[in-house]
């Protein structure tokens, strides 16, 4: 370990094309037969808008960086012109594998179930008329056809909109470009008269009738096109006069932003091509051919079609169980939510809790309750029709002191939350609007209460945004709490939002850019140091990205000297796992389900006294660096049981999962023979089961599913000796022996060796037959024995 050179961009994965490995675990779903049809459309949909997000952001910033001359190597030893070109690379067979499935499976698929997307020629002369009477009266009006020419000037063409490249004549001149952009106001999807579930696409539709736009002209070709753009436009903060100022610039600089790609028809003419390339810009490596429909992010509008049989099970969020029960007709709304806050923490898990009922109710008790004092508030994304910020008005409006920090510099979300920003100034509502050379990520409200016994503090701290909608698609985790020193630590970050420094002195938060990387770093390094000296030494940590060079460098520092690491990263991951000598120990997992998992845990067992965090910020360099992210431990042993009963049960799912291999790409788990584990619906069991047991925990954490191998309070037994674990034979501890009448110790496993087998799987390797005669799978000799001793002692 001391030879190797930590800094070899061998050791480090591409960040860029790690976030394309995720997107391609995207697609799969889509094109995975186990998921019902519009399922599998709404993952190519998601796979349309991720990929959209990408070109602008990722391969605009690196078009960007060439354009600037820039040269200096990423860890993974890549310059921005080499990541550039093996992106588009690794990019377009994507885009091929989204349209030939579409085209040749699931279209065909859903017109099977009656869900038909036709071509207008496909349709009877009567329908095709109606949709020409149609066309005539609602869509003519609203397209402007803009000619290229000499008396005409090549039109702008905006970001992701869908067009059509029309080349015609008049008689015998040359042909003429004219673009018609597709409205966007419009449904994307037509419905044919007297078809329920029977539509033709709208481009289709105007092309079929052109000649209604434009009357005596030979159209020689019709083709459709979508441009993309960059989304990396930025100004200097530090000599921008007025943020506000500086974000609408941003906003309106992107319109006429570089073009990073564009999407043609696989047919387009080399004319109609030739204009595009010329005018926009763009080389032969940015034009991406693609078969059928271009852009898939409109197909969500299926997904709303009401076919209950060609989608999953539907799921409605649900109350807490702690709160659901709490209602106006028993106790006073508005105290009963601190009342309960103050009797022991509470976690909400969405989308399996529902929003409203607590983090939304948490909001609306502090804008009514007349003994609240303040309120605050961080906001980095929120809905259009926020209902938190409605309580923070009406927090303002009832004589609250209220203050609100939303961050501008959110990206793609800029416009709605300038609108915002706006709004609540209107309202006399005090609002920072972010930080110079830092983004406020945090997710973060406190509440300051007038109490008998003094002013209480209570705080909200969670892994996802204040957004009612992606509350309902992503899994997320939000803390209530109504810890003290969790109040006064989150009160000096709210004063940093609106004071000159941030402090530097936390009670119990870990909070970026002061001291998160710093306390990680120390907590990595202690894992390493109990494995050396032969103590418990583990870590799991449940993050979205894991892009920081040092922390991917402390880890296998950490795993070369002994330490048991899982990784559960949804997307970007630069490590390296399973390199003998140094990362064989880390195990590398991602997570695509129906909900996109957004939670960040981190377990630290720290030689038997554990540590658990949740929080905002992922393992990433500008989450440690460059933004304000909260992380709070978690320390009520039963909401710590959840905690582990959502990572045990993630490690071992064989549904939804991937592992990555030491080269990047990854392997889908297979249930093969044993039962099939999905975490989401696993979660939504618990949930269930949470909710018809009554008060109580958020979740009811099933045992069976688990081995129950973390740790949740500190232990002070014997270790397990490692060894005789591993080979599974005679080398017993005493806690794994009981003493008999005739006075010898034996295993539990030779008690009850017809109760157990090794089964013939990948994933488990132990096996317990239920006195029930249900089976149960372990991966670990420990939980076997637990569980013959549950069972039959």
């Amino acid at each position: 370990m001391n030879e190797r050179d930590l800094t070899d961009p061998e050791y480090y994965l591409n960040r860029e094309l790690s976030e394309l490995a995720f997107q391609e675990r995207v697609l799969r779903e889509g094109m995975d037969d186990r998921n019902p049809p519009l399922e599998r459309l709404r993952f190519l949909a998601f796979f349309t808008k991720n990929t959209d997000e990408f070109f602008m952001k990722r391969v605009g910033g690196l078009k960007q960086q060439i354009d600037a001359g820039v040269t200096k190597t990423t860890p993974d030893g890549r310059t921005p012109k080499e990541q550039w070109v093996e992106v588009l690379d690794a990019a377009r067979p994507l885009f091929k594998q989204q349209s030939a499935y579409w085209q040749s499976v699931l279209k065909p698929t859903l017109a099977d179930e009656g869900v038909e997307i036709c071509t207008p020629d496909e349709l009877s002369g009567e329908n095709q008329e109606q949709l020409r009477t149609h066309f005539e009266e609602s869509i003519l009006p609203t397209l402007t056809p803009l000619a290229f020419d000499p008396a005409h000037p090549f039109p702008f063409i905006s970001n992701l909109s869908l067009s059509l490249a029309v080349l015609s004549s008049n008689e015998s001149d040359e042909p003429t470009f004219t673009r018609i952009k597709i409205p966007p106001n419009q449904p994307r999807f037509i419905s044919v008269s007297g078809d329920a579930d029977r539509y033709v696409l709208i481009e289709d539709l105007i092309e079929r009738n052109l000649d209604l736009l434009l009357p005596d002209l030979d159209i020689r070709d019709v083709s459709k096109f979508k441009v993309t753009r960059n989304a990396e436009v930025r100004r200097n903060e530090e000599v921008a006069e007025d943020l506000v100022d500086m974000v609408e610039e941003v906003i309106e600089q992107r319109r006429f932003a570089t073009v990073v790609r564009l999407e043609v028809d696989a047919d387009m003419p080399d004319g109609s091509l030739a204009i595009l390339k010329d005018q926009l810009g763009v080389d032969d490596r940015e034009v991406f051919h693609r078969e059928g429909p271009i852009d898939f992010e409109d197909f969500f509008e299926l997904i709303d079609l009401d076919r209950p049989d060609l989608k999953p099970p539907a799921w409605s969020p649900k109350p807490h169980p702690r709160l659901g029960s709490l209602t106006s007709e028993t106790r006073d709304e508005t105290k009963s939510i601190f009342d309960e806050i103050k009797k022991g923490d509470i976690l909400a898990h969405h989308p399996y809790h529902s929003f409203e009922g607590t983090v939304q109710r948490f909001l609306n008790a502090a804008a009514t309750d007349p003994d609240v004092l303040a309120v605050k508030a961080a906001i980095y994304r929120t809905a259009s029709d926020s209902k938190v910020i409605q309580s923070l008005i009406n927090a303002a409006d009832n004589g609250k002191q209220v203050a609100v920090m939303v961050e501008l510099k959110a990206r793609f979300d800029e416009k709605n939350n300038l609108e915002w920003v706006r709004q609540l100034e209107e309202e006399g509502i005090h609002v920072a609007y972010g930080t110079v050379g830092l983004k406020t990520h945090t997710k973060t409200a406190l509440v300051v209460r007038q109490e008998e016994e003094g002013v209480q503090l209570y705080s909200h701290i969670g892994t996802g945004n204040y957004h009612s909608g992606t509350a309902k698609g992503y899994s997320d985790l939000g803390l209530l709490t109504a810890d003290r020193d969790i109040g006064f630590d989150l009160t000096k970050v709210f004063n940093f939002f609106t004071g000159p420094t941030l402090d530097d002195r936390f009670r119990k938060l870990l909070i970026a850019p002061v001291t998160m990387r710093e306390r990680f770093t120390e907590m990595v390094r202690r894992e390493a140091e109990h494995a050396r000296a032969g103590q418990r030494a583990r870590i799991v940590v449940k993050i979205n990205g894991l892009e920081d060079p040092s922390m991917v460098e402390e880890l296998y520092r950490a795993s070369a000297a002994g330490v048991e690491i899982d990784l559960i990263v949804r997307d970007i991951c630069r490590l390296r796992p399973g390199i003998e000598g140094l990362s064989e120990n880390i195990t590398v997992h991602s997570i695509v389900g129906r909900f996109l998992e957004h939670a960040r845990i981190f377990y630290f067992e720290n030689g038997g006294s554990p540590e658990w965090y949740i929080g905002s910020a992922d393992w990433m360099t500008r989450n440690l660096d460059y933004r304000v992210e909260a992380v709070t431990p978690v320390e009520d042993t039963q909401l710590r049981e959840q905690h582990r009963f959502i990572l045990e049960a993630s490690l071992t799912d064989n549904r939804r999962r991937w592992v990555m291999q030491s080269d990047g790409t990854y392997e889908a788990v297979s249930s093969d023979d044993d039962p099939v584990r999905d975490i989401q619906e696993i979660l939504m069991a618990a949930t269930e089961a949470a909710l018809d047991h009554g008060y109580g925990p958020g979740m009811i954490v099933d045992t069976d599913l688990i081995e129950e191998a973390l740790l949740v309070e500190d232990v002070t037994e014997t270790e397990t000796n490692a060894s005789s674990e591993e080979s599974g034979e005679a080398d017993l501890d005493a806690d794994e022996k009981q003493t008999h009448s005739d006075g010898g110790d034996v295993s539990v496993f030779d008690v009850y060796s017809d109760h157990w087998y090794r089964p013939d799987s990948e994933t488990y390797d132990w096996a317990v037959r239920t006195a029930e005669g249900d089976r149960r799978y372990f991966k670990t000799r420990e939980g076997a024995r637990k569980r013959l001793q549950t069972e039959y002692e």
